[in-house]
């Protein structure tokens, strides 16, 4: 029975919180709910947030708060805030945003449906009520589900498949262990039937993400099975594009190198964040391997396939870095010639070790270190397009744009809204999602232009 109530959404954060937004997106169709693309129309908003750094809790707070002026000036009736940031601070958003109605996190996602009533109900009694009247599900995060039909917002040719959730690392600069529990695998049993019902819906990219993908299998197989997996999705589907991201570099098997060697379906791109290349520095994170352990696993990943895209992140300013600790991480990223990379400051959250420490790093320096590194890895970029030009790669057709009269899609070695695109002419139509191959003829700054092979 439709509950006549209609629901937007607004989905912050990384991949794996999209998909907890395409998770109750089905929850709420399943049980009647009416999903609205327009804000303005709906009577719940579900804000989905991040709270991973400082710039991810005000795009938090600014969404609450822009959402919240359609309370005083258009129908809505009630705001729902879960996630990350609904996780870490439920009670205080409640208290200091009298805006909100409900609260949700992530280990109460199955309540959605029940959030978006108290919330809805709410409305109708007192816009901006107590703090301790309103909804709060805060259930243990360890109890959030693995898994579960979802409503896929991606375009249809490419989609996410969360292997698991939490993290065990305990980084010192990280609250996502505080966050989202502890490190839990699903069964690859269940990862599969996922991939085939996406295979079914028309996807042809399946990108693998966990917190740590790399870690995946070992809680439950007593071993990293991160490969066995890949080839278990290769071997029960015909997806052709099988993407790794969020692999760490001491988790990196020879089991895995071998198969990206070896399995023609397992694209050649990595995303493997370093963080830093310092000892001191990556001692003081808590980064599990050292200097050595990274180095190691690019040299071994580079070896089994020569031509493999090594996407890294790396953080600058942590508590301590000095001068001598910042400019080997420089020559480091010089010497290894990352085909993507993206940096980050140092952010101190409360609750976390690094926040604690003594040496904290002033925002100016770092900033000139942001910049710098980004300047170098600027160049690289540029020298390994201009090595591109000729050369002819499989593109997938992400669509056409009208005002340039050009179509443009993602090689192998671009991944879903995080790297560059390819811009290509055609003669004939192309699809969307259709796989295409072309020929490289000039460089746009990140991006590549060129033509659709004959």
């Amino acid at each position: 029975m439709a509950k006549q109530i209609k629901v937007g959404f607004v989905s912050l954060g990384c991949s794996k919180n999209r998909i907890d937004t395409e998770v109750m997106l089905h929850t709420l169709l399943e049980a009647g709910y009416e999903i609205t693309a327009d804000e303005t129309e709906a009577d719940v908003v579900i804000i989905n947030t991040c709270a991973f750094i400082e710039s991810a809790k005000k795009e938090a707070i600014d969404n609450i708060l822009d959402i919240a002026w359609l309370k005083e000036n258009k129908d809505l009736k009630g705001i729902v805030v879960c996630g990350c940031l609904a996780e870490r601070y439920g009670k205080e958003i409640l208290e200091e945003l009298p805006e909100v109605d409900a609260i949700v996190g992530v280990g109460g996602l199955p309540k959605i449906c029940e959030a978006v009533d108290a919330a809805y109900e709410a409305g109708f009694r007192n816009r901006k009520g107590r703090a301790e009247d309103k909804y709060c599900c805060l259930d243990d995060k360890n109890t959030m589900p693995l898994g579960g039909d979802r409503v896929v917002t991606t375009p249809e040719y490419s989609a996410y498949i969360k292997v698991a959730e939490g993290c065990d690392n305990h980084c010192t600069y990280c609250v996502i262990g505080n966050i989202r529990g502890k490190f839990r695998s699903r069964p690859i049993e269940d990862i599969v039937a996922e991939a085939k019902t996406l295979e079914e819906l028309g996807v042809k990219e399946l990108n693998i993400v966990a917190q740590d993908t790399s870690r995946y299998g070992l809680d439950i197989y007593g071993e990293y099975s991160l490969a066995k997996l890949v080839r278990a999705i290769t071997n029960e589907t015909s997806i052709p594009w099988i993407r790794l991201l969020y692999c760490y570099p001491d988790k990196i098997t020879d089991e895995l190198c071998e198969e990206f060697k070896n399995n023609d379906r397992l694209v050649k791109y990595i995303d493997m964040p370093i963080q830093h290349i310092s000892d001191s520095v990556l001692d003081r994170m808590n980064r599990h391997g050292g200097s050595e352990v990274i180095k190691d696993a690019i040299s071994r990943l580079r070896r089994a396939c020569p031509d493999i895209t090594l996407r890294t992140t790396v953080l600058v300013g942590f508590p301590g870095e000095t001068d001598g600790d910042f400019e080997e991480l420089c020559e480091f990223i010089k010497e290894a010639r990352f085909d993507r990379l993206g940096a980050f400051t140092y952010s101190a959250e409360e609750g976390t070790p690094a926040a604690e420490m003594d040496s904290q790093v002033d925002e100016q320096t770092k900033q000139d270190r942001y910049d710098l590194v980004m300047r170098i890895q600027g160049d690289i970029s540029a020298e390994k397009n201009e090595e591109k030009l000729g050369k002819v790669f499989d593109v997938i057709c992400e669509g056409y744009d009208t005002v340039s009269e050009i179509y443009y899609g993602r090689s192998a070695a671009d991944a879903l809204e995080i790297d560059g695109k390819i811009y290509f002419s055609s003669d004939r139509k192309v699809e969307e999602g259709e796989l295409v191959k072309v020929i490289i003829g000039n460089v746009l700054d990140y991006d590549l232009l060129g033509d659709l092979t004959k």
